[in-house]
Formats: C-alpha cells, structure tokens, sequence
C-alpha cells in the first residue's frame, strides 16, 4: 500500500462516515422514506461483499455461474415490486414475523424469529470473511482476529449513526461508488485484454482440467444454480432487513418505486466481478480465490482510485452485515424478547446493545472453521430464512385465517431442518431448499381448513 492508496481510502471512509452521521441527523426530521431511499435501503444490505468479492472468487472457479446471486436478487426485487409491497403494506406490521404471529399464534411467530434470524445471523458471518479479504490488503499483518473485530466495530458504528432511512441515504451513496468501481474493473479487464474478442481468448486458454464451462451460468449444474436463484427469490422476500425498506416508505407507490429501482440496479453490479474473477484466473492461476477482486484492484489500478475501490468495497461489506444485524435485532426486540420476557424491552438502547452482540457473536464464530467460500454462506442464508417463513408468509397474505396453525408450525420446522439435513449430506443433484419449499407447502395444503380459524 503506497501513500495514494491510503489517501484514496481514508478520504472515501471519512465522507461515507460523514454522511452516515449526517443522515443520521436528517431522518429524525423527516420520518418518511420516499423511493431512492428504499432502494437505498435494500440495496445497502443487498449488494455487499457477495456481489463483489464473492462474485469475483466464484467467478475464478466458475465463470458466469457467479452472476446468479445479483441476478437472482434482482429477479427477487422485480417480484417484491409486483407482488408483496402491497401486502407487506396492509398488514400495519413493522415485522414479517409479527404478520407470523398474528396469523398463526405467538408460539409459531416466536420460532420463526428464532429461526429466520438463525439465517440472517449465518450471512454476518459471509460479510465478516469477505471484509477480513479487503483488510488483509491494507494490513497484511493483522491478525484475523483483530481484523473481524475491526469489521464488527465499523458495522456497528455504520448502522447506530443512520438508522434504516440513514442507511438508505448511504446505500445510494455507495451503490454510485460501487457501479464506478465494478465498472471500472469490467473496463480494465476489457482492456487489458484486447477488448472482448480478446478476453474470450483468454478465459478458453484457461487450464481447465475439470471442464469447467466458464461462459455456462450453469457451470455448477442445473440444480444447483437454479437453486442459487430460487434461494435469492424466496431468501429476500422473507428477510427483515429487506422488508424494513418497504416498511419505511411514504406511501406503497413509492415502495413499489424503490423495489423496481432495486430490480433494475443490482444484477448489472456482478458483471465486473465476473470479468476480474475470470481475468485473475487466466494470469495468476494459484492465488486464493477470495483475494481475486482485492488483488485486481491493488496491482492493476492506479494507487490513488484503487484506494478509493477499496474503501467501497470495504464499505459495502459492512452495509449488508450492518443491514442484517439491525433486521435480527429489529425481529428480537419485537418478538422474541417480548414473548421470553412478557416486557417491552424498550427502543433504541436495546436495539444498539442487540447489535453489538449479534455481530461480535458473529466475530467469535468466524475465528472457527467455518470455511472460506464466501456466497456458499451467503447462499446458504438466503434458503434458510426462505424455507422457515416463505410459504407461511405467503399463506398468511392470500390465504388468511384457512391454514391450521399447527400445520404452519410444522411446516416452519420442517423446511429448514430439511435444507439443513440434505444441505450437510450432499447426496441430491439439486438446492436442497426445493425440498424444504416443497414438503413446507405440502404440509401448509394439508392444513387448509375449509372454513376460515379466528385469529
């Protein structure tokens, strides 16, 4: 790291910091989130380090088979837009679980936040990997340790200044730098290359003794990759973090707004990931994946913008894992710490003291063995949360009061048990997460009543 490398980054920190505390200010003055916020506010949690560290490292090791988590997420959005802003709207709940809860009864509310905060939790933990990946290029020499605490420390400060709509203000801010970055590396690739003809090249010159079919997005399986995308899709819909964009609109046409603005914007962000992940492969085949987008930005750009890649990406890591840890404590003062404890737990104060345990929790679980391959654990999150509440969810808004909440609490167990099972024993050739899907709607069907339960 030279000198323009640091005055790059520390002067990109210091305004996004800026403009965290500022929001911070403003949203107490204005209470209502017109579209640009709300697609600040999903995209800020959206788009972090598995759309781009992620996407650039399992575009090393498949090609376009790494777009599937911005394109799914923007299918996912799209569908958001189309079919729940308006049901999320109507329901008058400040949480997807409290719609859980008053449809089905506390005791089936009250697993379901367990569990879907349990998935929410497993992506802070993919968000801490792939800032110890930007940290390490800084400071190599800083222990792993003192780098995750660090990230915990920055996603703390990040989400305690701006609050949701603060965190939208800063989304927009850093989804302009992010588009900047990512395209910029897509273009210097391009040209490093010799334009596209040349970097086709290139990748088909790649040693490849596994076939790998680099220009596939299917390159891992049908089933698989498919999968990725359905637990994109059902994954957004049925996380908080999400949900509190739409929550937090002026009106449902400016949620609608602000979730079709988010459909548009992220799926074209993995692009440059895809382009670094496959050029870094062609001209230095032995690096550890994860370091692909890092070491890209560090050796091929110049000192001073690549300073301020860096502090975008590095951003953009504590924006989803800050986003994530302010939806579980949302979802743990509002329904599980009530129905524990039979008191309101009070506001804001509880809120940060959640935070700063959930995400130095997080810290102590990513020190473990947990492994490297940073979207296997933001995938992973996506179908956990999608197979715990999804369907019930779904019954909730077009089938109210015809589903046995028995049947409903079955099915909120069974769904990710099953993905959890069949995940851990790799024995099917698809996502086990259509196999929680399926057996949670069959169990929502057999508990159809034909006449409507009182609530």
């Amino acid at each position: 790291m030279t000198i323009q490398h640091m005055i790059g980054l520390t002067v990109t920190l210091v305004a996004i910091v800026a403009l965290s505390i500022y929001s911070g200010k403003a949203v107490k003055k204005n209470k209502e989130a017109n579209s640009w916020i709300v697609a600040g506010v999903i995209m800020g949690t959206l788009v972090g380090g598995s759309s781009t560290v992620g996407t650039a490292q399992l575009a090393y090791n498949y090609g376009m088979s790494a777009w599937w988590w911005t394109l799914g997420a923007g299918i996912a959005c799209l569908i958001l837009a189309v079919m729940y802003v308006k049901p999320l709207r109507k329901s008058g709940s400040s949480t997807l679980l409290s719609i859980i809860s008053t449809e089905y009864g506390t005791k089936t509310g009250f697993l379901a936040s367990v569990l879907s905060s349990l998935g929410s939790f497993i992506n802070i933990i993919s968000q801490l990997i792939a800032a110890t990946a930007i940290i390490a290029v800084v400071f190599p020499k800083l222990s792993l340790a003192l780098s995750l605490f660090i990230s915990a420390i920055f996603m703390t400060l990040y989400i305690i200044f701006g609050g949701t709509k603060g965190s939208g203000m800063v989304g927009i801010l850093k989804m302009v730098l992010l588009y900047v970055a990512m395209m910029a590396c897509g273009i210097m690739v391009l040209c490093f290359s010799g334009g596209f003809s040349g970097f086709l090249g290139i990748v088909e010159r790649i040693e490849n003794p596994e076939n790998v079919p680099f220009f596939s997005l299917f390159a891992r399986g049908i089933g698989t990759d498919l999968g990725a995308c359905f637990s994109l899709i059902v994954g957004v819909i049925a996380t908080q973090s999400y949900a509190q964009g739409i929550f937090a609109a002026k009106s449902t046409k400016e949620a609608k707004k602000g979730a079709l603005l988010s459909a548009l914007l992220v799926p074209p962000v993995g692009i440059g990931g895809i382009l670094v992940g496959l050029y870094m492969r062609s001209v230095h085949p032995g690096i550890v994946a994860k370091t692909a987008l890092t070491m890209f930005v560090t050796e091929y750009m110049p000192p001073l913008f690549s300073g301020v890649v860096l502090a975008t990406l590095f951003i953009a890591v504590l924006g989803t894992g800050a986003g994530l840890a302010l939806g579980i404590a949302t979802v743990l003062r509002n329904d599980v710490i009530p129905t524990l404890t039979r008191k309101n737990p009070g506001g804001v104060t509880t809120e940060r003291i959640l935070i700063v345990a959930i995400l130095f929790s997080a810290c102590l679980l990513s020190m473990g063995p947990l492994g490297d391959t940073i979207l296997n654990f933001a995938f992973m999150s996506m179908g956990l949360r999608g197979a715990t509440i999804f369907v019930p969810l779904c019954c909730a808004f077009w089938y109210s009061g015809k589903v046995d909440r028995r049947y409903a609490f079955s099915a909120i167990i069974l769904g990710p048990v099953l993905v959890l099972i069949f995940g851990v024993w790799k024995v099917l050739p698809f996502d086990p997460l259509f196999i929680g899907i399926f057996a949670s709607c069959i169990i929502s069907l057999a508990g159809i009543r034909k006449t409507p339960q009182h609530t």
